[in-house]
């Protein structure tokens, strides 16, 4: 965690604004905002410090799709303090519309980072900000830094201070490992949470962000756990008879559906964390599973064969009658709420390709987002403005994670030590 504290610091003394930078990322084809971020001063530090976290910066802002940053070699001012206003001319020359100024001090084991977001063209400070933190936490001030500079630019909340954890796959194809891993949004930090001694699948964040939960074969039959991924203590959720599987937690955390399978059949069931107390959702003889709730926590998307073939429906999260929404060619699996509400995300399946696609809560706006041989599990960003998902080409190779934003455009791998799905996204860590 950040062990520190962040504050607004005031601005210099700015020439008139005419302008403030401002992107509107609802718009269809949004034209990236070329950026400027030079290496932050160090102070007390190794140099490469300061230079480590303004290109963590650049690097998460180009991911987005929505930010150029401007290569080093074409900059005219050098910075060398961030007290002094920058000589705009020297930036607007290269086309710079947005410049960063950062100041990395570090004191003992204590580490002061200071930024600076100025609107190149009003000559304006758009945003400044300091942070105090343990000196291992450099990376996390680079994230939180970029999120600060996204969330004043397009309005919308950032998410590279996040985690994702995921399943890690190696070794040949017919025995393939399979281990629960974590790591930053950005794919570094990788730490693994389970040996590979047990199958493990659909791994969860709860809106705590320190608690997961997933499907392990480690008792034989499926079960649902928990695990707290600080302290690597685990608890098996429910010890029903039968296979339970694809867990999700209630926005609040407080609650874990999943579904139970007895016989043919599969249905939902919700578990109250803290009384044990669980409820049955559905009660038929075909296949409910994949839930997941609205971020209100009054409804819930699942698929279900009820009509012949995988398809998604929407219900109260207390259960009763279930509305399908989906309609189009196929089948439609792996439902997942949008944080902002606005959309559910899924997989379908239609003619041999897998395809990742959103629509509205009602059915209506569908949108295939990327498609090929096989896509499936996708996951939100916290901001909801960003899907990624796991792609599995086949033969001898094995899945890997992408992500793409929610037009369809800026479609990138994600690198992984190994073969990885069932990528899932943490709130942010904030």
């Amino acid at each position: 965690m950040l062990g520190g504290a962040a504050s607004a610091f005031a601005s210099l003394s700015p020439q008139p604004a005419a302008a403030v930078l401002k992107l509107n990322v609802t718009e269809g084809n949004v034209q990236p905002v070329p950026i400027a971020i030079p290496d932050f001063v160090g102070v007390g530090l190794d140099p490469a410090t300061g230079r480590n976290v303004s290109q963590i910066i650049a690097s998460n802002l180009r991911r987005s799709g929505l930010f150029a940053p401007i290569d080093q070699a074409a900059y005219i001012e050098k910075i060398v303090t961030i007290d002094t206003l920058p000589r705009f001319p020297d930036w607007r020359q290269i086309n710079a519309q947005a410049l960063v100024t950062g100041r990395i001090t570090q004191s003992d084991a204590r580490l002061k980072a200071e930024f600076r977001l100025w609107d190149v063209f009003a000559g304006q400070q758009l945003r400044g900000e300091q942070y105090n933190t343990t000196a291992d936490n450099w990376r996390r001030i680079a994230h939180i830094i970029s999120d600060a500079i996204y969330e004043r630019i397009t309005g919308d909340k950032g998410y590279f201070d996040t985690r994702i954890v995921f399943v890690d796959e190696s070794g040949p194809k017919e025995r393939r490992i399979k281990r629960l891993a974590l790591m930053d949004q950005d794919g570094a930090n990788v730490r693994y949470l389970t040996r590979g001694d047990d199958l493990v699948l659909t791994p969860r964040f709860s809106s705590a962000a320190d608690t997961i939960t997933y499907m392990s074969y480690r008792e034989g039959d499926p079960k649902v756990y928990l695990m707290n991924i600080e302290t690597g203590q685990r608890e098996i959720v429910s010890n029903f008879p039968g296979m339970t599987f694809s867990p999700r937690f209630s926005p609040d955390g407080q609650r874990v559906i999943f579904s139970l399978q007895r016989g043919g059949s599969s249905n939902l069931f919700v578990m109250d964390l803290r009384s044990k107390a669980t409820m049955r959702l559905t009660d038929t003889q075909v296949i409910d599973t994949a839930p997941s709730y609205s971020p209100d926590g009054t409804r819930i998307s699942f698929e279900s064969d009820r009509g012949g073939k995988q398809q998604i429906y929407v219900m109260a999260a207390t259960g009763g009658e279930a509305q399908r929404i989906s309609f189009g060619e196929g089948a439609y699996s792996t439902p997942v709420w949008s944080p902002r509400g606005d959309y559910i995300a899924f997989t379908k399946q239609t003619e041999g390709k897998f395809a990742i696609g959103i629509m509205r809560a009602d059915g209506s706006g569908e949108r295939i987002l990327t498609e090929g041989y096989h896509n499936e599990g996708p996951t939100w960003a916290p901001n909801g403005r960003v899907i990624m998902f796991f792609r599995d080409p086949g033969g001898n190779a094995g899945p890997m994670l992408y992500t793409v934003d929610v037009t369809g455009r800026n479609e990138q791998i994600l690198k992984t030590p190994s073969y990885a799905s069932d990528p899932a996204w943490s709130p942010l860590l904030q």
